[in-house]
């Protein structure tokens, strides 16, 4: 049987659990808003046209921060058309989906359900079709109290209080050749210095993120970074990173060390971002949004993705609404994991998206709405990951795919809360048919039982391609009794292609 050997201590802590770290992304893209959270003849919807069924899943998971509206959606649209009376909005071509955009449901709209979902919002503006006066006026609308036409706007339009808006997009995968807008490094770098310059005037409190690659596999992947952040260092708290993950060639082995490509990433970008640092000789530390990551199977989309230009354009057609599986769910889990490891520089994470579009969350246009089987392992991340990050010391069975080399068997990350005398740790299986015996050693935590256990793994009848499309109840997290603690030694017999969450006491001293 494969083995995996761990050693927690709460003396080793990596940092404080970054609260953000546990975020969403709303875009106007395919059904994420339409349909998704705004529905207004839906049955449940409220006096706004929001969705209740889908907020009240969206609290339930949990997220802490909300990117929105884009996404490649971003660069080209005019924050002033979703704003105003509903009926007075202009319908406008979204070139990056080839859709037709309605406005009913613009800044204001979003503002109202950030609030009832209780999370912070992390705006982005327009660098693509757009610049720096836009992205001025927006803050000044969202943020400046009265007394100035944009504020005076918002006022008019129902908000007499400012929205406050703290965190700040400095636009979307500007090094994409995609992009609408696409820049180069050096053009894209001097906009952002110049912009968030801008934009500090006008509220001196902001955060702001600086575009960094697209994927890790971008040609420009560093040399990117490089440029970039040589231009905009001092301006900017954070550049983003963005990755999305699928199986290919029918190699699961490979999908299932996702986290592998997600560590190499962040540890690629911080040694940049700390390069250019110490060239610099600046005095602060750069930290990582990693603001889009997720499962998406891009191969399937780029068959029916975007349509040609004479293709019809529509509102809120179906985009990219992947079923995710119990193997979907596992690498995801490892994300968290390696997003948790990094916890001391990746600040901010945002799982994209938040509904129907490679969503967490499922709904259809006045029916139902269910969590997909990635939303488990976020919301019990989200729920149980608090304290400080502890580094996990592990020796594992390792094995070799076609993509990646020396991969852990088991893949694991923990924290560990002085407050709450609790400890948390997350783990994966990552093989396919075979059970891996755990065995962890507690008494660095002064561990002596855990209070609570679950699984997610394929059961009965089931198989790893299982998901809860047609049963919205197949696939969730399920009691684990198969463990056992004994002189402060947890030992644990993990199932195969499992995602295992144990909650522990930890009084020490």
């Amino acid at each position: 049987m494969p083995a995996a050997r761990l050693v927690l201590d709460a003396a080793f802590s990596i940092a404080p659990v970054p609260r953000r770290l546990f975020g969403s992304f709303v875009e106007h893209m395919g059904r994420c808003v339409y349909t998704g959270i705004y529905e207004p003849g839906h049955p449940s919807a409220d006096d706004q046209g929001l969705r209740t069924d889908v907020l009240e899943l969206t609290r339930e998971i949990g997220p802490t921060v909300v990117r929105y509206p884009g996404g490649n959606f971003v660069s080209n649209y005019r924050w002033e058309d979703g704003v105003g009376p509903q009926q007075d909005r202009p319908r406008r071509l979204d070139l990056a989906w080839h859709s037709v955009e309605t406005n009913q449901f613009g800044l204001h709209e979003f503002d109202d359900w950030a609030k009832k979902a209780g999370t912070e919002v992390m705006m982005a503006v327009n660098l693509g079709t757009r610049g720096l006066q836009e992205a001025c006026d927006l803050l000044e609308y969202t943020n400046h109290p009265g007394g100035t036409y944009w504020s005076d706007r918002r006022i008019a339009n129902g908000a007499a209080e400012p929205f406050n808006y703290k965190l700040w997009c400095l636009g979307n995968e500007m090094d994409g050749p995609w992009q609408v807008g696409h820049k180069t490094p050096v053009e894209y770098g001097r906009l952002a210095n110049e912009t968030g310059k801008a934009m500090r005037l006008i509220d001196s409190e902001i955060e702001l993120v600086a575009c960094g690659s697209s994927n890790s596999r971008m040609p420009t992947f560093g040399a990117w970074e490089d440029t970039v952040l040589e231009l905009c260092y001092d301006t900017v708290d954070y550049v983003s990173c963005h990755a999305y993950y699928e199986e290919r060639d029918d190699d699961p082995l490979s999908f299932l060390a996702s986290a592998v490509n997600m560590d190499y990433f962040i540890d690629s970008v911080v040694a940049t971002a700390d390069a250019v640092k110490a060239r610099g000789r600046h005095q602060k530390t750069l930290n990582l949004s990693f603001d889009e990551w997720n499962v998406w199977y891009q191969s399937r989309f780029n068959g029916d993705g975007p349509k040609p230009r004479t293709a019809e354009w529509r509102a809120n057609p179906r985009l990219i609404e992947d079923e995710y599986t119990v193997t979907d769910a596992v690498v995801v889990g490892t994300l968290l994991n390696s997003l948790l490891r990094h916890g001391d520089r990746v600040t901010i994470a945002n799982q994209a998206q938040l509904v129907n579009v490679i969503g967490l969350l499922r709904s259809e246009e006045g029916g139902e709405a269910w969590k997909q089987t990635i939303a488990h392992p976020f919301e019990q991340v989200r729920r149980l990951a608090t304290g400080q990050i502890i580094q996990v010391v592990a020796t594992s069975d390792r094995y070799d795919s076609p993509a990646y080399t020396d991969v852990p068997l088991v893949d694991a990350a923990a924290t560990y809360d002085a407050e709450s005398g609790r400890a948390a740790l997350f783990v994966a299986n990552r093989s396919l048919t075979e059970n891996a015996a755990l065995e962890v050693d507690l008494r660095g935590l002064g561990s002596t039982r855990v209070l609570t256990a679950t699984t997610l793994h394929a059961g009965a009848g089931q198989d790893r391609n299982t998901t809860n499309l047609e049963d919205h109840q197949a696939i969730n997290p399920v009691s684990f009794d198969d463990h056992v603690v004994d002189s402060g030694q947890l030992k644990a017999n993990l199932p195969a292609l499992s995602w295992t969450v144990f909650e522990l006491d930890a009084q020490r001293g």
